[in-house]
Order: structure tokens, then sequence, then C-alpha cells
């Protein structure tokens, strides 16, 4: 038996087993080159004598951390919990851990995030890039061999699959939608225009406007709002406006929900008083009162497409490109943008 005050390697356990170094290790890791019974053994001896396996010196062997780094910008926004189950549900199956950022859209911070995973060398990377992420960025990592999986945002130019949902095609179908309810003032809120959910959901609200002859100059839209604060915050210049809307598009479901809960402060009634619509369809907004009209973006789908791209990469079965694997979104009519004129409450001094 090792020292206790010495910490145990594999060769205390190869020794006192009785087996090599090699039959040890893979033993540890589950091997079926090692046989079921030795296996067996072998685990129940290290959790008897508290060894703890050495996973970065076995990388260092074999060349794989079984890690993947993951980083997105904002880790409350329950829409990326639903991604993150569908990474996690199909990369466990490979017996990969994932390591999580969130870099809150501050480029410096994904940098830092990136370099740390490669210096413990990550098996791949999988990102929700930053508000200004280069394709000369994300590459210089991908020469150096390291597999890299884009999620709901591209960046132009880089050597990396992409897995998001179509933005523009579910923006413009909840504001079509919204124009079918009788709506012709309806205002945008959120989005950050440099990233590409944001700059396609915009272009599909004013595409929508503009197939039913409504012009977009006319209309309000606040583009940065992110969150369910921010939401709350838009709504007293939102209800002012001389050109008050009828309706409002909001670029997620956290903006909508903000703006939701302070109309109703304010005396206005989500829904009959003003339609609002949401995007992403996170867990739990269907039962809110009323239930929030948004989009199915496809959460937990591009979780388990970006794994698999991933694991092919991982398996030499694909080379890193820039194609782009779009998941169709699907609206979620429900009763937070009823038809106008359903009970339009009049102008108020806010």
């Amino acid at each position: 038996m090792a020292n206790d005050n010495k910490r145990l390697k594999l060769g205390d356990l190869a020794l006192n087993l009785g087996v090599s170094t090699a039959t040890i290790s893979l033993a540890l890791r589950d091997s079926p080159l090692v046989a079921e019974k030795t296996r067996k053994r072998v685990k129940d001896y290290a959790e008897e004598v508290g060894y703890i396996y050495d996973r970065s010196a076995a990388s260092l062997r074999t060349s794989r951390s079984n890690m993947i780094g993951v980083a997105v910008h904002d880790i409350q926004n329950p829409y990326f919990a639903e991604v993150f189950y569908g990474l996690e549900e199909a990369l466990s199956e490979d017996d990969k851990t994932i390591l999580i950022c969130n870099h809150r859209d501050l480029v410096d911070k994904q940098d830092k995030f990136v370099g740390t995973m490669l210096q413990h060398r990550v098996d791949g990377l999988i990102l929700c890039p930053s508000i200004g992420t280069t394709a000369k960025s994300l590459n210089k990592v991908i020469a150096n061999g390291v597999p890299m999986t884009l999620v709901c945002r591209e960046v132009e130019g880089a050597n990396a699959p992409c897995v998001r949902g179509d933005d523009y095609f579910g923006s413009y179908s909840i504001t079509k939608h919204l124009i079918e309810q009788g709506h012709r003032r309806i205002a945008m809120l959120g989005g950050r225009r440099k990233s590409s959910p944001g700059r396609d959901r915009n272009r599909g609200w004013r595409d929508a406007l503009i197939e039913a002859g409504i012009n977009p100059a006319d209309q309000i839209d606040v583009p940065e709002l992110m969150t369910q604060t921010d939401g709350q915050n838009a709504v007293k210049d939102l209800l002012a406006a001389q050109n008050r809307p009828t309706a409002v598009m909001c670029f997620n479901d956290l903006v909508a929900l903000g703006v939701m809960s302070a109309s109703r402060r304010l005396g206005i009634e989500p829904g009959p008083d003003l339609a609002i619509t949401g995007y992403d369809d996170t867990q739990g907004v269907e039962n809110r009162t009323p239930a929030l009209t948004t989009v199915d973006n496809g959460a937990f789908e591009i979780g388990q497409v970006a794994a698999q791209m991933m694991l092919r990469q991982l398996r030499g079965e694909a080379s890193p490109s820039g194609e782009t694997h779009m998941i169709q979104p699907s609206l979620q009519i429900r009763e937070s943008a009823p038809a106008f004129g359903t009970r339009l409450a009049p102008l108020v001094n806010i």
C-alpha cells in the first residue's frame, strides 16, 4: 500500500493488484479491451483506497480529455438551458463532459475562456459567439486541430459548421400573424443587430410589414433589449408614444415577459389591451396569463444537432466547414396576441 500522505499512482494500484498499469488505465476508462470481471475488480479497489483518476495525465497519453468547452452569451436565458440539455444528452452518450462559460457578449471574456480550454486540451469547442468575434480568431483555433461548432449565431467566413434556427422565417411568420389579426401598428423590441439572430429577426419583421403595405419606418423599433428587465423598462415610452402600437413583437420571451408584467402594472392588460409576442417558446410561457404567443426555435434540437456535428468531427467523419444547418421554427399561437380591437384600452398619460 502506498504511503497515506502520498498521492496514489497507477503503478501503486498495478503493484497491489498484480496487473499492468495499462490494464489499470483501461479498466478505469471502462475499456471493452479489459474483461468485465477485471474492470470491476480494479474499480472496486480504486474506490476502496480512494484513488482519483488523473484525467489530465491520461489526456497526454491518449490525446483526448473527453471535455467539450461550451460558451454562450446569457446563461440566465432559459432558452440556453434547453440548448444545453440537448448538448449534454447527446455528448454524454459518448462520455463527454461539458465545461460552460457565460461570456455576456464580451469578446475578451470569450477569448480567455477559449485559451483556458485549449490549455486544458479540450476535445472541442461549441460556441454561441460573442458580438465582435472574427472569423480569423475562430479559424486560428480550428487550424490548430481543435474541432469547433457554432450554435445560434453565425460568423461569416468561419470554417466551422453552424446550427441555428431560421430566425428570418420565424420573425416573418409571427409578424404576418399579427398583421392577419388586424394589427397595423406593430413595434419590435430587442435584438442585438450585429448578431445574426438580431439582424434576421428584424429583417423578417420589416419584410412582413412591407409586404402588407406598412412602412417599417413608421413603427417603433428598439434594438439591443435582451432581458426581462429591458422589456419592463421599455414599456412606459412604448405606451406614451403618439403612434402607440397595438401589438409588440419581442426579440425573445424574456423581453416579452417583461413587457407583459410592466404593462399590467400600468393598467394595460396583455392580450386584449396590447398584443404581445415572444420568441423561443421557453419552458413555462404557455402557462402564463395570458399564455404567450411565441416561436418555437428548436432549442433542444439545436443542441442535439450541434453535439452530433462535434462528435462527427472528433471521429474524423467530417471536416470543418462554414456550412449552416437551419432548424425550422414553428409558430405557437396562444392568448397573448388576439385580434385587433378585442378590447383596446384608450391612450393613457404615463
